[in-house]
C-alpha cells in the first residue's frame, strides 16, 4: 500500500506518517524500484498505535516509550501502567491550568459591558500582562 492508502487507512496524513519516520517513531518503509515508499499490515498496525497514543494526548517522546514497551514482549505491565499513570498526573494538571484560565477569562468578560463604550477590562487585562485588575 502507498502512503496515501496508508495515510487513508489509518486517519494520519503523509506528511505526519513521513514525519513519523523521519524521527524514528515508524521504522522506515521499504520503497519500491521508483522510490515509492510501500507500507504493510505491520507498518498499518503501528500506525494506529501512534495514533491512538496521541489521540490520548501522550507526548512523542512518550509515544516513542509506549512503541518501545509494546514491542518488547518481555516488558513488565507494570512498567506501561508507571508512565500512563505519569500522563493521567499531567493531564490533571493541564486541566487545572485551563480551568483557572476559563474562570479569568469568564471574570473578564462579566465585567466587560459589551455596550458601545471603549472601555473594556479585556483589552485592559490584556494590556497590563495581567498584573493589575
Amino acid at each position: 500500500m502507498n502512503i496515501g492508502q496508508a495515510a487513508k487507512s489509518s486517519g494520519l496524513s503523509a506528511k505526519m506518517i513521513r514525519y513519523y519516520e523521519s524521527i524514528g517513531l515508524l521504522q522506515a518503509a521499504t520503497r519500491t524500484d521508483s522510490g515509492y515508499r510501500v507500507y504493510g499490515s505491520n507498518d498499518l498496525h503501528t500506525l494506529a498505535f501512534i495514533k491512538r497514543s496521541r489521540d490520548l494526548g501522550f507526548s512523542l517522546e512518550e509515544v516513542g516509550k509506549l512503541l518501545t514497551l509494546w514491542q518488547d514482549r518481555g516488558r513488565a505491565s507494570a512498567d506501561v501502567k508507571a508512565l500512563a499513570h505519569k500522563h493521567i498526573i499531567d493531564l490533571n494538571q493541564k486541566i487545572e491550568e485551563l480551568a483557572g484560565l476559563r474562570d479569568t477569562l469568564q471574570d473578564l468578560v462579566e465585567h466587560c459591558q459589551g455596550n458601545d463604550r471603549p472601555d473594556c477590562p479585556i483589552l485592559k487585562d490584556l494590556e497590563s500582562g495581567g498584573c493589575c485588575h
